[in-house]
This record gives C-alpha cells, sequence and structure tokens, in this order.
C-alpha cells in the first residue's frame, strides 16, 4: 500500500528523469504528504470465493497458419451483466468478432446469462452446440468452473478477470488493472478542482477493488509529489471498505451514489462494474454536464467509444483491459494449435492495460500529461507498480 510515501527528493528525482529518458526512447519499443481517504460506508462484502494471484506469463501473439480446412466454433456466455454491458462482457464479445472477421474457419455464438442459475445450463447448451472454446467473462463464473470444468476435460474454456484456479482445460485471462488505474489516479489528482476523486464499484471482488486501490495509490504518489491533499472518497484502501451497487447492472444504484459523491465535493468518479458507470454520467449529466466541471473515468474500454453517447464529453480517461486482444488470442490458439494456450497476464508493459487519451483527455493539463507517461514509463522500467512502489520506500535505518 502506498499510504504514506516520504519524500525522498534526490532519489525521486534522479527516477524520475531516468523515467523521462526512457518515455523518450519508448517508441523504439513493441506495442509530499500523505492525502487522506475520506470513507463512504461500506454496503456488501466479498464473495467466499478467492482468487490466487494471477501468473505472469503471456501466451505467443504469432503463430503458423490453421491447419487446411480447419475449422472452429468460439463462443461466449454472459455473466449477468450482459453482452451489452459497456464492459468486459461486450469487450470479450468483439475479441470473438474479431476472430470471426480475421481468421478463415472461425464461427462464433454466445448467450446472455439473467442470473447465475443460468450459467451452467448456457454453458451445458454451448458444449451441446459444438463450441470448440467457450469464453466466460468474470469473476462470478468462478463457482461454476471449479465444477464444470473438471467434469468436461474435453472441453475447452477461457475465464476473464480471473487467475490461480488450476483446471488444466481453463485459461485464466487477468489483468494487473492496477497499473493503468494508479496513472489514472494521478491524472484524476492533476486535474481535479475541488481536490476530491470519488469512485464505487459494482460488486466488492478482486478483479473491481483492484482498480480502486490502484486509483488510490495513484492521487496519493501525487500528493507525494506536489505536496497536495487531493482526497478519495467511496474507497479506504487500508480497510478494504467502500460504496457498492451490489450488482453490474443497477444504473439507478449508480445514480444514487454518484449524487451523493458529487454533492460531497467529488468533481471527478470512476465507477467500477459495467453498466452502474452510466449512472455516473446520468449525475454528471443532470449537475450540468460539460458546464458543471465534474468528470468521469470509465473502465474496462474506452467510454468515450462505448458510452460515446452517455458519457462521451465528460469522460476523462478510460483504464483499459484489453480483453478483446486476449480472446482473439485464444481462439487463434485453439485454431492452429487445439490448445487454449498458458495463463495470460495484462500488464503495461506488454500492453495489456493502459489509459485511454481520447475525448475530455484534453483538459488535462500539459505537464500532467507529459508526467505521466514518464510515469508510465518509470513503471515499466521498474518491473512493475509492485517494484515501482518499492523503490520508494524509505531504506530501513
Amino acid at each position: 500500500m502506498i499510504s504514506g510515501f516520504k519524500k525522498r527528493g534526490a532519489f525521486l528525482a534522479l527516477f524520475f528523469a531516468f523515467a523521462l529518458v526512457v518515455a523518450a526512447c519508448a517508441d523504439d519499443e513493441p506495442a509530499a504528504t500523505d492525502a487522506p481517504t475520506t470513507v463512504a460506508p461500506a454496503t456488501t462484502v466479498a464473495p467466499a470465493t478467492t482468487v490466487a494471484p494471477a501468473t505472469t506469463t503471456v501466451a505467443p501473439t504469432t503463430l503458423p497458419p490453421p491447419p487446411a480446412g480447419r475449422e472452429v466454433l468460439a463462443c461466449e456466455v454472459s455473466d449477468t451483466g450482459g453482452i451489452d454491458d459497456r464492459s468486459f462482457n461486450e469487450n470479450a464479445y468483439a475479441g470473438l468478432q474479431r476472430a470471426a472477421d480475421e481468421l478463415e474457419g472461425v464461427t462464433i455464438d454466445f448467450l446472455e446469462s439473467t442470473t447465475a442459475a443460468d450459467y451452467e445450463p448456457n454453458l451445458r447448451s454451448m458444449l451441446d452446440a459444438g463450441c470448440d472454446v467457450v469464453i466466460l467473462p468474470g469473476f462470478l463464473w468462478i463457482d461454476t468452473i471449479l465444477e464444470f470444468g473438471p467434469a468436461n476435460p474435453d472441453a475447452k474454456f477461457a475465464i476473464i478477470d480471473v487467475a490461480g484456479l488450476g483446471i488444466p482445460n481453463l485459461r485464466e485471462i487477468s489483468f494487473q488493472t492496477d497499473e493503468a488505474a494508479f496513472l489514472a489516479g494521478y491524472v484524476a489528482a492533476g486535474t481535479s478542482t475541488t481536490g476530491i476523486i470519488g469512485t464505487y464499484g459494482g460488486i466488492k471482488i478482486p478483479s473491481v477493488t483492484i482498480f480502486m486501490d490502484g486509483l488510490v495509490k495513484g492521487v496519493n504518489y501525487y500528493n507525494d509529489q506536489k505536496g497536495t491533499s487531493v482526497s478519495v472518497i467511496g474507497w479506504d484502501i487500508d480497510a478494504q471498505e467502500g460504496q457498492f451497487t451490489e450488482d453490474f447492472e443497477a444504473v439507478d444504484k449508480g445514480l444514487e451514489i454518484s449524487n451523493a459523491l458529487i454533492e460531497n465535493g467529488a468533481d471527478i468518479i470512476m465507477p467500477v462494474g459495467g453498466k452502474i458507470g452510466l449512472g455516473a454520467c446520468s449525475a454528471i449529466s443532470a449537475a450540468g454536464g460539460t458546464g458543471s466541471g465534474i468528470l468521469n473515468i470509465g473502465v474496462d474500454v474506452d467510454w468515450n467509444v462505448s458510452a460515446e453517447a452517455e458519457c462521451g464529453e465528460f469522460t476523462l480517461t478510460s483504464v483499459i483491459k484489453r480483453i478483446d486482444n486476449s480472446v482473439f488470442n485464444t481462439v487463434n490458439n485453439v485454431l492452429v494449435l487445439d490448445t487454449i494456450g498458458n495463463p495470460y497476464l495484462g500488464t503495461l508493459e506488454n500492453e495489456g492495460v493502459g489509459l485511454a487519451k481520447t475525448g475530455a483527455w484534453s483538459q488535462v493539463p500539459a505537464d500532467v500529461q507529459t508526467e505521466v507517461d514518464a510515469l508510465e514509463a518509470a513503471i515499466i522500467a521498474a518491473g512493475g507498480l509492485e517494484a515501482f512502489i518499492a523503490a520508494l520506500a524509505p531504506a530501513d535505518g
């Protein structure tokens, strides 16, 4: 945690200077005092199922042509957020659509789940339909696949936002989302005029709270560098408690929480949980839209694209996970190699996560834009966010 960076002027200046050099060369490579955190009351608890740390193995991106005449039916079963959730269900399906467009011999299909009770029968329907691989978007699939995967060892599956289950016929696709959210926190702190950032989530699960952790850490790092006291409301990183709608669909609950955050002074809001984020956009519109000075941070996909009509004018940035690329890669593995491939972890370094710089990004001060580019390069050079943070910790003694 970064609840308290200490000033280490010479070291940090040297480190940031190094980062700027790295940033200047990036095109040659492949694709203060602590801020007090204001806490909103928690409304949910995490599901009993937990996730082990993600692996770091990245599957190859270049494969030979598939065997002549080979055909693959690639399928997806949504979680309860639905296929058009403006988030990971939709982005996973975009990866399937790309596979159908670009890979000869690939056809696709999907089923939507209304409740968790639909998961197993929908999976069974997909296997009965002859799906060669089934994509399962999200943490909510864990309990079902823990039983269904081993019971169907000849089937192939891939699960999004989960790692550590150890099922041989299940590809685990996860993302070090806090790396990109850290950058978003830095940008938000440097752009906010009220000095208050708000956030809330859908369900209190690791794939949601990792965004919120990264946001708070990025804000705190900005405070340390600038001597400011920007705060985050809606999430207490130390207690791991905060505001949640308890699902991924309730736009009205997102609107209610967003209004409360705005009333408490937040001028930048990051909702984490698919459709619930539209509640923040509705709240900002009701407050005056672009004239209100309130901004939104999207998650998973670029909200200036996926929710342009509702949020495009005031989405500052989005913390992106390239789910579509990992799904495409998985389908390609099945087509060419008849295997799902190794577990995948998306990071800043392999461009599996990142920031969208569209829409209201122009409102980010020029110096903050330069600094966040250098900060991204520094995190990559350090070997990841945890290593970057560790290098900032004061030495013992």
